[in-house]
């Protein structure tokens, strides 16, 4: 367990709380709201705002319970979903919420293999002490998939059980695919409105090959443990860095340069020279520029990121302040 500090002020509050995989035996009623939260877009943030009003009134902590890995990567590990983003990048949001706590229960076999009854009788019961329980319409649990809220509600003998309505953004429900399928698309207008914000990578900055600074353009580079929900050349702009930062960056795996790379973040800030190893920062992504595309030569390539740069200078003169 991880204490990171109080965050809501007044006559009841509570120890900010990060519990890795469940306890043996709860210590106190809790509501609860379970998801995997990937992307914390409109929907799951309508969600945390019930459930900090549900925890205020009942006098309760407020409670997350996620799962690391991600269901669907752990039943698709050959072919797993992009992540829209990284499990601290969600404590991270919960925190900012005022979430007293935050189970993250490690989806393994076992978790995958109990029945919609022992999962309630065992995780929400006997070892969180639930006593009210906020989840999606349709929201699913238990092995294969066979827990529902019906069920749910049927075996709720010691918690009350609320069904989260529906969060739609022009007409479309907010949800991870929706964001992940915008982002897939290169519409990043569109990923913003299902989010509330820029979709954001973050990450601390390495050493590279300086390739970028051999061709006139030093990027900070972000290596990435897993496939990103979206690639190209993009307009950006980059916290973490005193007043925030604007650039232009290239996610994906290099085809000019490594044809069988791993996906790379990689960042050129406009008009900074600092050297910033070791930061972290969060890339907001803005405007896609352009798809990946590969190269005959390195000058073919330099004259296109000089075009890149120009264009992504144009993009910021161009946007509202």
């Amino acid at each position: 367990m991880c204490r990171l500090g109080a965050v809501r002020a007044g006559p009841f509050s509570f120890n900010v709380r990060i519990y890795r995989g469940l306890p043996a035996r709860a210590d106190a009623p809790i509501a609860l709201t379970i998801g995997n939260f990937d992307g914390v877009h409109r929907g799951h943030q309508a969600m945390l705002s019930r459930l900090l009003e549900a925890a205020e009134d009942l006098r309760v902590p407020s409670a997350v319970l996620t799962f690391d890995p991600h269901p669907r990567e752990f039943f698709a590990r050959a072919d797993p979903p992009a992540r829209l983003t990284k499990l601290r990048t969600k404590l991270e949001a919960f925190r900012a919420f005022g979430i007293d706590r935050t189970y993250v229960a490690r989806f393994d076999a076992s978790l995958a293999g109990l029945s919609p009854e022992r999962f309630i009788d065992e995780v929400l019961v006997r070892r969180l002490a639930v006593h009210w329980v906020l989840v999606g319409q349709d929201f699913r649990f238990g092995k294969n998939r066979a827990g529902d809220i019906a069920v749910l509600r049927a075996h709720a003998q010691a918690f009350s059980v609320e069904a989260m309505r529906t969060v739609t953004v022009d007409e479309e429900r907010a949800s991870s695919t929706a964001v992940r399928e915008a982002l897939v698309r290169g519409d990043l207008e569109r990923a913003t409105a299902l989010l509330g914000r820029p979709y954001a990578i973050s990450g601390r900055v390495a050493h590279g090959e300086k390739r970028g600074r051999s061709l006139g353009f030093p990027t900070a580079n972000l290596p990435l443990r897993r496939k990103p929900p979206l690639t190209g050349i993009f307009a950006v702009r980059v916290h973490g860095l005193g007043a925030p930062r604007l650039g232009v960056a290239s996610l994906g795996v290099r085809p000019t340069i490594e044809p069988q790379g791993q996906p790379i973040l990689e960042v050129f800030l406009f008009d900074f020279e600092d050297s910033i190893y070791g930061h972290r920062i969060t890339v907001e992504f803005l405007h896609k520029l352009r798809d990946e595309e590969k190269y005959d030569t390195l000058d073919a390539l330099t004259d296109q990121i000089r075009t890149d740069v120009a264009q992504a200078r144009e993009y910021f003169e161009a946007a509202p302040a």
